[in-house]
């Protein structure tokens, strides 16, 4: 069996995008000027940025059995992403994702999760070899959090690097998750509702930084900060340390934090000797280009349509 570069176990929607001039008031109608709909999903959008980048790549993931479910293999297929362990089941459709979009590019999202609910203990077991033979395997929370650890933990004790993205974060989180993830990769909201503090600047994100390295877990925080850049620090390292990213005007935000993690997973797999530093720069400036098109895995760059620079 081919060793994948990168291993997707999450989750798959399909995306209903409204884009609007603001955001209603509680109790108030708006109409938008346009909708559109796209494949997304916290882990497929992922899978798919790390297959556009050249990444060899494989889904775990669960479906239902419909429309969308049968549309969403072919989309993975169409970017050769390995679906032998996506499948269907008969009593949940599959995940739905609501999202508005604001003139300035910020979105608000509500998912209805559906058929990723089913994605358990048995997905991570019937795709053992599959994540024991990755380069990097990431996991997010659109899926149940025994789940996620499970798969990391699998990969883990088989050597193969993690990157857990909490998102959406929860509060109450079983916190053993984080011994199993090598990266801990989250936005300033996630880290607010994960450390309880207010991360909103370069400095709280320092401290969020800091906070979650202190508990009994992660060898990487990343805190992303949307056009502020990253903020980072590896365990036993000096930091936290700031990478700030090219300031771009956003047309629309929704993936942007998929984008960059799918990117990193890419260099961490590709490009294993990068220093982190590196490879969070290169990741940042993959997103930004994301964010200047609309959609989701629709405004994903294909390498060809990158610098050189970024794969030397």
């Amino acid at each position: 069996m081919e060793k994948k570069d990168v291993v997707i176990v999450g989750s798959c929607m399909k995306d209903l995008v409204c884009y609007l001039s603001t955001f209603p008031s509680p109790g108030e109608t708006v109409s938008c000027h346009k909708f559109e709909t796209g494949f997304g999903g916290k882990g497929a959008n992922q899978c798919v940025m790390a297959a556009k980048l050249g990444a060899s790549t494989a889904m775990v993931a669960r479906l239902g059995a419909d429309d969308i479910g049968t549309a969403t293999v072919q989309n993975f297929k169409s970017h050769g992403i390995d679906t032998e362990h996506v499948h269907m089941v008969n009593d949940l459709a599959s995940g739905v994702a609501s999202i508005a979009v604001n003139a300035s590019g910020e979105n608000t999202i509500i998912i209805a999760p559906g058929a990723n609910e089913r994605m358990d203990s048995v997905a991570v077991e019937e795709a053992r070899h599959t994540i024991e033979n990755a380069r990097v395997v990431v996991c997010q929370l659109e899926i149940p959090p025994p789940t996620v650890k499970a798969a990391l933990l699998l990969a883990k004790q088989n050597g193969v690097r993690t990157i857990f993205n909490p998102a959406p974060a929860v509060k109450g989180l079983d916190e053993t998750i984080y011994s199993v993830a090598d990266i801990l990769c989250l936005n300033e909201t996630e880290a607010s509702i994960l450390t309880g503090l207010s991360v909103d600047s370069v400095d709280t994100a320092k401290e969020a930084v800091m906070s979650l390295l202190s508990r009994d877990g992660p060898g990487s925080v990343l805190v992303t900060l949307g056009a502020e850049g990253v903020v980072y620090r590896q365990r036993g390292q000096s930091g936290p340390h700031h990478v700030p990213t090219e300031k771009v005007r956003a047309v629309d935000t929704t993936g942007a934090g998929d984008a960059f993690v799918g990117a990193l997973a890419f260099f961490l797999a590709r490009y294993p000797d990068l220093s982190m530093n590196d490879a969070i720069t290169r990741s940042s400036a993959i997103a930004a280009v994301s964010v200047q098109a609309p959609g989701t895995q629709s405004s994903f760059p294909q390498r060809s349509a990158l610098p050189d620079t970024l794969f030397s």
